[in-house]
Order: C-alpha cells, then structure tokens, then sequence
C-alpha cells in the first residue's frame, strides 16, 4: 500500500512537473513568436506581458501540487525544488505590475521592455529549476 502511494506520488510529480515545464515553453517562447510576427510591436508587447502574468499563476500552483506530490512519494530534494520553482513563477506577478499613470514614483522610471526581459528570463530560468525537479523526482531524490 505504501509503495503504491510512493509510486503515484512520484508519477504525479513528473508529470505535473512536466507539464508546468511545457507551459512555460509555450508562454515564453511559442506565443511571444506568433504575437510579434502578426500584431504591432506595441500590441505584441502589452500582449506578451498579459501572457506571462496570466500563466505565471497557474503554472505556479500545477508546481505547488507537484511539489506536494513529490513530497508524498518520499522526492523531498524534489519537491523543496518545485516549491522554489513555484515561488519563482509567483514573482512573475510583481514583476510585471502594472502602475497607471500618475502612480509611479516621480523617481522611479517605467521600463515595460525591461520589466518584459526580466519575466522572460525568469521564466526560463524557473522552467530549467522545474526541470531540474522532474529529474530529481524521476529518480526519486
């Protein structure tokens, strides 16, 4: 019984892990290209940011349960790696929020193109620790 519950866990964490990895693929690489062949560069960029800030937060929480899962199925090393993961994806949020007019600090300048760079980076480099994750739970670390 309890070598099943460690398999499932372990199963579950790869797959929710690869699917989060996947995601990330398409919202930082797949999406960005389509968007700036076939809109302006001023619609595709506001487009690309609506993108990740809309999928950093499901893609976090499929990382949370993966993480849990990883927990469950004796992946400890793997699932303290999803959860940071997670919070990596999260951070995505404030990385890209959005001030009106007028809001922002008089001292503080709004870089949307480099607020744009830093979430990309950051989801690949979140997506890569998700990786690293589902190969520690493959092999059940």
């Amino acid at each position: 019984m309890l070598e099943a519950i460690r398999n499932f866990g372990q199963d579950g964490a790869v797959l929710l892990l690869g699917l989060s990895i996947g995601a990330a693929w398409v919202v930082t690489m797949v999406a960005p290209n389509a968007s700036y062949d076939h809109l302006s560069a001023g619609n595709a960029d506001k487009h690309v940011r609506e993108l990740l800030k809309s999928a950093s937060d499901p893609i976090a929480v499929i990382l949370l349960v993966a993480g849990g899962l990883a927990i469950l199925g004796g992946a400890f090393v793997a699932g303290i790696t999803s959860f940071l993961a997670a919070f990596g994806f999260f951070t995505n949020r404030w990385t890209l929020a959005n001030f009106k007019r007028g809001e922002t600090p008089p001292d503080a300048k709004e870089k949307r193109k480099a607020q744009r760079a830093i979430a990309v980076s950051l989801t690949l480099v979140f997506a890569l620790v998700a990786a690293v994750a589902a190969g520690l739970a493959l092999f059940g670390i």
